[in-house]
């Protein structure tokens, strides 16, 4: 039977039994990585939506002006050099010589400052900094300027932007596209090369080296430095049924798994030809997200009484398990980094129940129907739901759970529908850490009220401090700030933070090698040995 066939009943079935694929020619494969994503790809514009797989496809089909390396330090990725002025209001690019889009056309500085304007649109970070800018003007080709209002301390930590949205560089005719409407062209200007034509949405997505793309003359470091594609074609397979991708693995029909369950770790742990790498050691984030438009949430005591009737371990045990690869911080901006505090979360996350029944009491609850949307296809999302409905049952909210897969998920917290109309009142997803290091990086603080995130909260005392967090450079000063931000976020509700989590990726033991440490799984400098 043909791969695409098995591929075919595999999408269809998502059984619990194995499901063999028949092996490719080894000649046809033998520099061709097949890897199974954590979800399917079925949006292809990295800067209308934050979901991670498409930030995964924008990594390898586009490419960025800066970037953040292991040490979380921003470097020149498109950019040759840059100056800034004396006086701190004016920032000068220069980018490489040789960047040229996959068409063939080179890269200009009017298609930076429009990739910038349009996500600047879209993206927290962006929209800051954008509030703090007073234009974008080409010099000439290869040279552009971004002149500040006023003096802006995270021009370069923005530009530079790790994770979702990342500010990729499109063509000016792309960037142009409404920044509330999807792209339909797809060139970019990175390592690789998307395949259009070989796109199946539930089946497979296909990127091919790039053969004009001109690395950076450095070692490769986090999302920095030189992205070398070594292997020819990059061939992300989807599988839902997580049992049959193991399998598929371990047969060596396969090379590559970005999210093995939790529950089958020991069994890839003692396989010989299996290697676990742990490549995002920063880890991610669980986190519960109000809709702030529609009752019950529109009341801030209503969202209090959510957070007072949660704790952090039901969802890590239920979700991954294992406590060598979780575990719990009320720090909203992550254990372990500078801005690491507990401030303001005294007696939250302690599931007090009978305290948000108070909350529900004192809010008027009168029983309004919480519509929860629960993700069912990625298993690192799936038992969250479930435990949230629990939790605010017993705290006396009526909840009605919606079940649905990801990418529907994905398209329908945009919406600001009525929750019984197509809309939504809440849903529980994950952050990578390094999106959310900082006041102005974690895009579910901001509160600029239609131009924040979905779940819109609205809270001018917020984006106060937020703006003064992105002028101060004060360490001790910055802490202080950070920490006024987590006690406001605690008291108006924008979001739970329900503790830190790891996931390794799966690989051919001596086969798959160079997997970069970065807070995204990239594909540059992979190396694929053997068949």
């Amino acid at each position: 039977m043909k791969l695409d066939t098995l591929l075919k009943l595999a999408a269809a079935a998502a059984m619990a039994t194995p499901l063999a694929f028949a092996a490719p020619p080894a000649a046809a494969q033998s520099n061709t990585v097949r890897a199974v994503m954590h979800s399917d790809l079925k949006i292809l514009d990295p800067i209308w939506t934050t979901a991670y797989i498409v930030r995964n496809h924008g990594y390898m089909n586009y490419d960025t002006l800066f970037s953040m390396d292991e040490k979380l330090n921003v470097k020149p990725q498109m950019v040759e050099k840059f100056e800034i002025s004396g006086n701190n209001l004016t920032y000068t690019f220069t980018l490489r010589d040789g960047l040229t889009w996959h068409d063939g056309k080179p890269v200009t500085s009017e298609d930076c400052i429009a990739s910038i304007k349009r996500w600047g649109a879209r993206d927290s970070m962006g929209q800051k900094l954008m509030t703090f800018t007073q234009e974008l003007v080409a010099v000439d080709a290869k040279t552009f300027r971004l002149v500040l209002k006023e003096p802006y301390g995270l021009v370069l930590q923005s530009l530079g932007k790790p994770s979702s949205n990342v500010p990729f560089m499109m063509p000016k005719r792309v960037a142009e596209t409404n920044p509330m409407e999807q792209i339909s062209d797809f060139t970019g200007s990175g390592p690789f090369m998307f395949k259009r034509d070989e796109w199946k949405p539930g089946e497979k997505t296909v990127y091919v080296r790039n053969p004009n793309y001109k690395p950076r003359n450095e070692p490769a470091s986090g999302l920095s430095g030189g992205k070398v594609a070594k292997v020819d074609r990059v061939e992300w397979l989807a599988i839902p049924d997580h049992q049959t991708a193991v399998n598929a693995l371990l047969a060596s029909e396969i090379d590559y798994i970005e999210a093995p369950p939790h529950d089958l770790l020991p069994v890839l742990k003692k396989d010989r030809n299996v290697a676990l790498v742990d490549y995002n050691p920063l880890g991610n984030q669980y986190t519960f997200r109000f809709n702030w438009t529609h009752p019950p949430f529109n009341n801030e005591k209503v969202r209090r009484a959510v957070i007072t009737a949660f704790n952090q371990e039901d969802f890590l045990k239920a979700v991954i398990g294992d406590a060598d690869y979780y575990k719990t911080c009320k720090a909203m901006f992550i254990c372990g980094s500078p801005l690491e505090s507990n401030k303001g979360m005294d007696g939250l996350l302690e599931s007090k129940v009978d305290n948000a029944k108070a909350l529900l009491k004192e809010a008027g609850y009168d029983g309004t129907p919480v519509v929860l949307m629960q993700s069912t296809d990625l298993i690192v999302l799936t038992n969250l739901a479930p435990v949230a409905a629990d939790l605010m049952r017993k705290a006396g909210l009526n909840v009605d759970m919606q079940s649905m897969d990801w990418q529907t998920l994905v398209s329908r917290r945009t919406k600001k529908d009525l929750p019984n109309a197509g809309g939504w009142n809440a849903f529980l997803t994950s952050w990578v850490a390094a999106d959310i290091l900082n006041p102005v990086m974690a895009g579910f603080l901001n509160s600029g009220c239609d131009k924040a995130m979905f779940g819109w909260p609205c809270d001018e005392q917020m984006e106060k401090l937020r703006d003064q967090f992105s002028r101060e450079t004060d360490a001790a000063k910055q802490k202080a700030l950070a920490e006024a931000v987590q006690e406001r976020a605690m008291q108006i509700g924008t979001h739970i933070h329900l503790g830190q989590w790891y996931q390794p990726i799966a690989v051919r033991k001596g086969v798959i090698e160079g997997i970069p440490t970065a807070p995204a799984p990239v594909f540059w400098n992979i190396t694929k040995k053997g068949n």
